[in-house]
């Protein structure tokens, strides 16, 4: 279990659950309260914050908040991840081109 806390992408703050699967904090707070969700306390330049297993944020979502604006907030929150993986990539791509071409041009020479 120690490892999903390590894990890349696994975590996520209670802010970003709160912006994107709509959840207030209270409701967050209640649900670490019952146990549907475990939590670690972090501390960055003094302000506690609290970091949520994204997995177990999601299947929070699923058993209780399956509405319509809970599902559109996700979608919208996802839509707006894989826009931003989008872009890095297609910034990655044009620098591989350059790289590429000045390769090419260097054979040339």
């Amino acid at each position: 279990m120690q490892q999903e806390w390590s894990r890349k992408g696994a975590t996520l703050s209670d802010k970003t659950a709160r912006k994107e699967f709509g959840l207030t904090q209270e409701e967050i707070v209640a649900a670490i309260d019952t146990g549907q969700l475990q939590y670690r306390v972090g501390v960055i330049q003094g302000n506690p914050w609290l970091r949520l297993l994204r997995r177990e944020v999601e299947d929070l979502m699923d058993s209780t908040y399956n509405d319509r604006d809970h599902r559109q907030r996700r979608a919208r929150a996802e839509l707006a991840r894989v826009d931003r993986d989008l872009k890095k990539l297609r910034a990655e791509v044009v620098a591989l081109e350059e790289h590429r071409t000045k390769l090419v041009g260097d054979l040339g020479a």
